[in-house]
């Protein structure tokens, strides 16, 4: 499956976990070497399942076929919303992609969510890879299918990279940039071939991708939206759907891959159903009502306060706090530097002690979040404490051209006295205003070309205001006009995409082993890339260098140096503002769904593991 959602943002799915350094497990029992055919990718070479292999770990090869398993989005990628759809094409710019189209096509190799970034054989059956890493060559299985019956071959594949480097969405383009080419030599050959010096994770991203139809695109524009069901070669297919409002995927009956090894024991649904809504309240209140059946909750306040309906207290609701052993990310509200009045990072430091993260996890989120640091959250990509010997021969080059405390400790956020308004704190926030030349006059900050300081905090999410409140306040004690602006879902996505808004939220997520994928983030690339993730106008030669370290390292150690470093520049720039994260996933659910007992690490994989039970949703129908 080609599942290319970012994980769980605001949920586009962390870094490395305990794992890093080299834990037994990390270590390889198997190795995809260059030059035989192997049955597995990973960016290390380090497999964790033979070639033989008859299903992964972690799911019930036995658990049975259907059931309806109905949600409301919990991730987004490229052109999707939380919110709404108006387009069944989610892998370019324009429209709003629906979700769940992952669903409808299958890619090269698919992830094993046991491993950090490992990938088995779906659509190839076998890899290839030259001495030099630099040609992979992708071996079809002769019996994938279309839908429609017909044959998906090497040249559907080669055309699908082709045409999203060339037309899909910004963060496909740019996480392509390495990949020179690629050309099916017959119908059972793709060969790719990449750049020197390509990213290591590029052959990764490649391999993920979904392949479209040569043939239905040779009629139709690829990059336009539209509400045409496009032909796919996944589990599901497109059912039912209301834009705006749901839409609902079938199972492939007769799915061509269904007894592969990557795919036993999942996709167990036979209906799998979006459900959208423009409010998250008005959201919980469709799942008390049954109008969908699984949610992930993000809101503190509702998971504390309002599961006491009643079908939680009998046994109908059943509520689970899994495990998130995931690198978690970093949210926060990100600083546009694009901006005059943000380009001193005194000024932005500044915001950082006007908000209180400690009274408002105490008053609006319940104490249920710890205080994020880094965009590595929850990982060992952390920078902690004085520059490790591998970290400042990295970072040496640049000093005198970054700031000095790069090469000391990086900068914590400050912790607040709880009350909501710590006079300390702001008298810092002061400090730093009338040193970066803001004085007050008349009660108004002032910028030094005389114009009032004001800041617009750009949401399409009403249950963010309160995290907002206290914020606002304090910033008006120091005479910042600041305020919310709230839209909706598409004028928010059409702005943050042209970087027009002064402050907004928004969550990195890498991927368990990052490399190009840092790019989208903190390149001076994707700074200029409209719809890129790099929100802040992050444009730094020196955290350039260090993603070039970053995809260019050897080892899992090199790579966590390289990320540390990263973390050091990020957080003396000041580019946001941090915010929180937390270690579980709270689910709910009506109790008509199981899943295997342990869940694999890097996914909870309800979509695709969990199955229907027949007996508990016989035992709730008689509950009623």
């Amino acid at each position: 499956m080609a599942l290319v959602s970012r994980r769980h943002v605001l949920a586009l799915g962390g870094v490395l976990g305990a794992g890093a350094l080299g834990e037994p497990w990390l270590r390889p029992a198997f190795s995809a070497d260059a030059g035989t055919d192997a049955h597995g990718l990973s960016a290390f070479g380090d497999l964790k399942y033979p070639a033989d292999f008859g299903h992964f770990d972690y799911v019930n090869p036995a658990a049975p076929k259907g059931g309806l398993f109905s949600l409301i989005p919990s991730t987004r990628g490229f052109n999707q919303s939380f919110f709404t759809f108006n387009s069944l094409n989610a892998y370019v710019l324009k429209g709003e992609g629906a979700q769940g189209m992952d669903l409808t096509f299958v890619s090269l190799m698919v992830r094993a969510d046991d491993e950090p970034d490992a990938m088995y054989g779906l659509a190839a059956k076998s890899v290839r890879i030259s001495p030099d890493r630099l040609t992979y060559r992708f071996t079809m299985r002769p019996e994938a299918r279309f839908h429609d019956g017909s044959k998906l071959t090497a040249q559907d594949a080669a055309f699908s990279l082709t045409v999203l480097k060339e037309k899909g969405h910004p963060l496909i383009v740019v996480q392509l940039r390495d990949m020179a080419k690629a050309e099916a030599i017959d119908d059972a050959t793709v060969v790719v071939t990449f750049a020197p010096n390509r990213a290591r994770d590029v052959p990764l991203y490649v391999a993920g991708l979904p392949i479209f139809s040569k043939t239905y695109y040779a009629t139709r524009p690829f990059e336009e939206s539209t509400l045409d069901t496009p032909l796919g070669s996944g589990p599901y297919k497109v059912g039912k759907f209301e834009v705006n409002r749901f839409i609902e995927f079938e199972r492939v009956k007769d799915w061509w891959a269904a007894g592969l090894p990557v795919n036993r024991g999942s996709y167990n649904f036979d209906n799998i159903r979006y459900e959208f809504y423009r409010d998250r309240d008005v959201a919980f209140e469709g799942f008390t009502g049954k109008s969908y059946l699984y949610r992930e909750e993000f809101t503190a306040r509702i998971w504390a306060t309002r599961y006491d309906f009643a079908a939680v207290k009998d046994g109908r609701v059943k509520r689970e706090l899994e495990p998130d052993e995931t690198p978690s990310g970093g949210q926060g509200w990100f600083i546009n530097t694009r901006r005059d009045k943000f380009k001193d990072a005194r000024v932005r430091e500044a915001l950082t002690y006007a908000f209180d993260f400690e009274w408002t996890n105490k008053t609006v989120m319940y104490g249920a979040y710890g205080r994020t640091i880094s965009p590595f959250q929850n990982s060992d990509m952390v920078a902690s404490g004085p520059p490790s010997p591998e970290e400042l021969k990295l970072l040496e080059p640049f000093r005198g051209q970054v700031p000095d405390e790069v090469f000391k400790e990086p900068f914590v956020p400050p912790v607040s006295d709880g009350s909501g308004q710590d006079r300390a704190l702001l008298r810092k926030a002061q400090q730093l205003l009338q040193e970066a030349g803001l004085p007050v006059k008349g009660g108004k900050r002032l910028l030094p070309n005389g114009e009032v300081f004001s800041i617009e905090f750009l949401l399409d999410e009403p249950s963010f205001q309160p995290h907002h409140a206290t914020f606002i306040k304090n910033l008006a004690l120091l005479g910042i006009d600041a305020n919310i602006r709230l839209i909706d879902a598409v004028q928010f996505r059409a702005r943050v995409e042209d970087f027009d808004f002064d402050i907004t939220v928004e969550r990195l997520s890498m991927s368990a082993t990052p490399g190009d994928s840092l790019r989208p983030y903190f390149s001076s690339q994707a700074a200029a890339t409209k719809g890129s993730y790099n929100l802040a106008g992050i444009a730094s030669p020196a955290i350039d260098a260090m993603i070039a370290k970053a995809i260019a390292a050897d080892t899992r150690a090199d790579l966590t140096h390289a990320c540390r470093a990263i973390d050091r520049l990020f957080r003396a720039g000041r580019y946001w503002i941090p915010q929180w994260y937390r270690s579980n996933h709270p689910l709910a659910y009506w109790d008509v769904f199981s899943h295997p007992e342990k869940l694999p690490r890097y996914s909870v994989g309800e979509r695709t593991i969990w199955w229907y039970d027949a007996a508990k949703a016989a035992k709730l129908e008689q509950a009623k």
